[in-house]
């Protein structure tokens, strides 16, 4: 098997954009609509990471929440667009021993990226 990719709903083109690409770092590897006024389907990538972002209705629940996980949290961190105004997400420890940012997307799905034990 090869890694799973998550559909997350989306409802707004411009605000994905601005979240995922611009904020998050993300690029896009495709886009697809059946015609111009149809909803978008756009593929996401950072690193070895894919997401499938979706404004079709039943693609996805808005509420979400995805685990991702990053060999350095500190730059991760730290690569995250400081001119984002919707987002100030900091690094906290888990008891267990894990290190995590969570940011919420605009769409009500929540991103938890992490770092195991170092």
């Amino acid at each position: 098997m090869r890694a799973c990719i998550p559909i997350l709903r989306m409802f707004n083109e411009k605000h994905a954009r601005e979240f995922y690409l611009d904020y998050l770092g993300f690029k896009v590897r495709f886009e697809h609509r059946f015609s111009d006024d149809a909803p978008l389907y756009i593929g996401i990538y950072r690193g070895d990471c894919e997401i499938h972002l979706s404004e079709h209705h039943g693609d996805g629940s808005p509420g979400a929440r995805i685990r991702i996980g990053v060999e350095d949290i500190e730059s991760f961190h730290s690569s995250l667009d400081p001119a984002y105004k919707y987002a100030r997400p900091d690094i906290h420890t888990q008891s267990w021993g894990m290190r995590e940012v969570m940011i919420a997307d605009p769409f009500g799905n929540t991103i938890v990226f992490c770092q195991d034990r170092i």
